[in-house]
């Protein structure tokens, strides 16, 4: 069955956030129109750069920034599937290569709300919070952006000078590199490369991918009512703690973001089924923030970044190894964990060791939850689905 999986694939990677940068180009906006001979996979609402955001955007469908011609950030954070990568789904959990071939070890994040996502920085002496990628080693968004187009499993290309020669091919992007950057932006590769995240970032800081008009925002804004299980399931998400790590309250005039992005350890199996295919062995432990080369302590292991709960119900599979497929699952496991003889709903076998048993958030595991209590916090997840994205719901 996975070879199958493996062999439908035309192309994926394991990719991007990135991070917030702005121009003020009130003065007086020029237009750059690409030209038919330069449009490649640029969509064609996007031949117009007047901004930033639309140069961003513009970069982040552009295959021809993968070493392959192959891949794009959008190819693993679709921009019609919540950002994340609708060709996996859930069937494998990692996203493959420019080459067809490579696989990941973990999950894609989702791209939506990841620009409010703080700096990473310690909180007292062993906490930590913000950054990106599952464990966040990018700092911020952009420090994220420049990671995957070097990546050996991910876009592939062998330096940043290639990466600025493809950008540097198509003459509307070197015009509009230029107005926003500064003429003498193609004097260096470095200041190409950071120009490059830059714009990438302000698309995915802009309100076109971050919209709050869920039916959950629409509700504290009075515009609709809940369901009495959607009732239920926000009293619930609250009285079992989910939002301890998931806030539901907003920050100032930023609504709630569901996410403390904080580290924990939730206790989530391995995903077997991945690491047949990625080769990776069935023996390695992925310890998380413990495993970034500039840490070193056992009190991080295991501990992953709690990722926002906004579109969180279109957006399978879940965690940071892609290793629970449905909602169902997830919820399920934060009721059941601890509980002997609980049973996996998507395997209908009982639920795996954790991967790293040491640090397990304790908080969750026997929340003592009711099938139809499960229900009602999914129903309430449900209304966290961007208005866009309301029909992926299922």
């Amino acid at each position: 069955m996975y070879n199958f999986i493996l062999t439908s694939f035309l192309v994926s990677t394991f990719l991007v956030l990135t991070g917030c940068s702005s121009y003020d180009d009130s003065d007086q906006k020029e237009t750059f129109v690409i030209k038919a001979s330069d449009k490649n996979q640029i969509p064609v609402e996007e031949l117009n750069i007047t901004d930033t955001v639309i140069l961003g955007k513009a970069l982040f469908q552009d295959k021809d920034l993968s070493f392959s011609h192959s891949l794009s950030c959008s190819s693993c954070h679709s921009i019609d599937h919540a950002m994340v990568d609708d060709r996996v789904g859930s069937n494998i959990g990692a996203s493959l290569g420019d080459d067809g071939n490579s696989l990941g070890d973990r999950n894609a994040p989702m791209v939506t709300y990841a620009s409010y996502s703080p700096t990473f920085s310690s909180v007292g002496n062993t906490a930590f919070r913000g950054g990106q990628f599952w464990d966040g080693r990018a700092s911020t968004l952009i420090d994220q952006a420049k990671g995957p187009f070097l990546n050996d499993i991910e876009m592939q290309m062998p330096d940043i000078a290639l990466v600025v020669a493809r950008i540097m091919e198509k003459e509307v992007y070197v015009l509009a590199f230029k107005k926003f950057y500064g003429d003498t932006i193609f004097d260096t590769d470095e200041d190409a490369f950071e120009a490059l995240a830059k714009a990438i970032a302000d698309y995915e800081s802009s309100p076109e991918v971050s919209t709050f008009d869920s039916k959950f925002d629409k509700y504290q804004k009075g515009e609709v009512n809940f369901t009495d299980q959607e009732r239920l399931g926000e009293s619930l998400f609250e009285s079992s703690g989910c939002f301890t790590c998931h806030t539901n309250r907003s920050f100032g005039n930023v609504p709630a973001l569901f996410s403390s992005y904080s580290y924990h350890n939730i206790g989530v199996p391995k995903n077997n089924a991945l690491r047949l295919l990625n080769g990776v062995s069935s023996t390695y432990i992925d310890k998380g923030l413990s495993n970034r080369d500039d840490f070193n302590d056992t009190a991080q292991d295991g501990l992953f970044k709690m990722p926002s709960l906004r579109n969180i119900a279109v957006t399978a599979p879940y965690t940071h190894n892609g290793g629970f497929k449905t909602l169902k699952a997830m919820v399920h496991f934060y009721n059941t964990r601890d509980v002997a003889g609980a049973i996996n709903p998507d395997t209908n076998l009982p639920w795996e060791p954790s991967e790293v048993m040491t640090n397990r958030f304790k908080r969750v595991g026997n929340l003592k939850l009711t099938d139809e209590e499960e229900d009602a916090i999914i129903a309430f997840l449900k209304t966290l689905t961007d208005e866009r994205y309301e029909v992926l719901l299922k």
